[in-house]
């Protein structure tokens, strides 16, 4: 799978990190369906609360299920095309590698039923001297993580 992070998401994941330091932030990836399997990450939420230096726990809040809404609102419902792809955290103190506990996350979703996910990414990044570094990886019910292509998208 190809994941692709146009500038402006990397612009916003730079500033939450800066402004969250040491601690882990995350949050949602939504995105849209651009061919045969890849996506662009099109928009996301972005969690400040639940993180420590060592690790992130996201909520489900009743904003997080009024985002969701709007934003299928705004795409006119065209569930192929613009959907849920996964999660987002950051490592600020560690690797871009997920943890145990981030993999049983992840397929904790995509193996739930009532999610309804066929796939999810995680997204694991942090910043580097000069610029933010990710990584991506994939999750689909009853198989083993893969490693996602990610792709940095110009303006």
């Amino acid at each position: 799978m190809k994941l692709i992070l146009p500038q402006r998401i990397v612009r916003q994941l730079e500033r939450e990190l800066q402004l969250a330091g040491r601690r882990e932030i995350g949050g949602i990836l939504m995105g849209e369906h651009v061919s045969e399997g890849v996506f662009r990450i099109c928009e996301l939420t972005v969690q400040r609360n639940g993180g420590t230096w060592t690790s992130f726990t996201r909520t489900v809040h009743d904003s997080l299920r009024k985002y969701l809404t709007t934003f299928f609102y705004r795409h006119n419902h065209h569930y192929t095309r613009f959907n849920y792809l996964g999660e987002w955290h950051s490592h600020p103190s560690f690797s871009l590698s997920p943890s145990t506990c981030d993999q049983q996350s992840m397929l904790d979703i995509v193996n739930d039923p009532d999610v309804g996910a066929n796939f999810a990414v995680l997204l694991i990044v942090k910043l580097g001297q000069e610029e933010l570094q990710a990584r991506a990886y994939l999750f689909v019910p009853n198989f083993d993580m893969q490693n996602g292509e990610l792709i940095f998208e110009e303006e």
